[in-house]
């Protein structure tokens, strides 16, 4: 029940985010009403609360950097034209990278889920992953739905 309240809200805030700040400022907004929304959905102790959340921010931050600081360095190099400049020593070097980004990706969740373990229970980590899933669908839809009109 508290979600079918808590979502529209939400997304009202998100939307009208985008009309009054930078991007930056859009991102910390949009990180904390994720924040909120996670607490909630995972209906968190205060204990729990205070190891979750450094955990989560850790992988947070370090899966932001494999994705788009690290993955980005590599398909800049991708832009239009650029690739069919490339040898074929070049772009077999760039898909083992890219291919290593992938594998840190994996590494990285699957630790970040054993260290969950040690602090919420199995079924906050589905319920987690199903919020997560949730907040991002939302928003993608907003953010498509605010292109078009």
């Amino acid at each position: 029940m508290k979600t079918k309240i808590i979502l529209p809200i939400i997304f009202l805030l998100v939307t009208s985010l985008s009309f009054s700040q930078g991007f930056k400022e859009k991102r910390e907004k949009v990180k904390a009403l994720k924040v909120a929304y996670i607490t909630e959905q995972l209906e968190l102790t205060t204990d729990e609360a205070q190891k979750f959340w450094p955990i989560y921010n850790a992988f947070d931050d370090n899966q932001a950097e494999l994705r788009h600081e690290k993955m980005r360095s590599i398909l800049d190099r991708f832009k239009p034209g650029n690739v069919e400049k490339l040898s074929e020593k070049d772009a077999s070097n760039s898909l083992a990278q890219m291919e290593k980004i992938e594998e840190d990706l994996f590494n990285l969740k699957k630790k970040f889920i054993k260290d969950l373990q040690g602090v919420i229970s199995a079924k906050k980590i589905i319920k987690l992953k199903k919020a997560e899933e949730d907040f991002n669908r939302e928003l993608l839809k907003q953010m498509r739905e605010k292109r078009r009109g």
